[in-house]
């Protein structure tokens, strides 16, 4: 199972006005988990709705095309502070699709979130298309992945540890 593309862009239109910097300073002021979302910015409409997703669900998460700290055109100091943004926070989140399998700027990201971040902290978040596709390369299997879980008793998000995909965690929040 992955996060439906549709379902992605459905919550896009209920989305939320977000102050990058004051969100994570709020956040971290009040012992708030926080998430990297590294993902393709032409799927900025999908990262937004996941960020909808989560934010109802208590999750604060940063994306750098909110953040008006961010230089207009990639660069040098963009880079810089990407690396910068996925120190600080506690989690970093790949968003599966493929636009961001194919980009230049994402598998950096996760690099370097490897290198940096303890890989418990690292989920991929898989996405399936309109017609059911399911994205990822196969470094991205290394990764523990979030994705919508339901039984007879319950409905929400679950982390499955690689090659797991039926023994599921439930969480409520990142903090879980």
């Amino acid at each position: 199972m992955a996060f439906s593309q549709q379902k992605l862009r459905a919550a896009a239109n209920r989305s939320y006005k977000i102050s990058v910097a004051k969100s994570l300073n709020e956040a971290k002021i009040n012992k708030k988990q926080t998430a990297f979302l590294c993902h393709s910015h032409k799927d900025r409409v999908l990262a937004q709705g996941l960020q909808t997703l989560l934010k109802e669900d208590g999750w604060d998460v940063y994306i750098d095309w909110q953040d008006n700290e961010m230089p207009s055109d990639p660069n040098k100091e963009t880079a810089t502070q990407i690396k910068s943004r996925i120190l600080e926070t506690d989690w970093f989140l790949f968003l599966a699709t493929s636009n961001s399998t194919a980009s230049r700027w994402c598998p950096w990201e996760i690099g370097y979130a490897d290198a940096v971040k303890s890989l418990d902290n690292i989920l991929i978040i898989p996405t399936s298309d309109d017609n059911g596709k399911h994205y990822g390369n196969e470094y991205l299997q290394l990764y523990k992945k979030v994705d919508e879980a339901s039984n007879k008793i319950r409905s929400g998000y679950a982390v499955f540890r690689p090659n797991t995909p039926s023994k599921g965690v439930w969480i409520n929040s990142l903090a879980s």
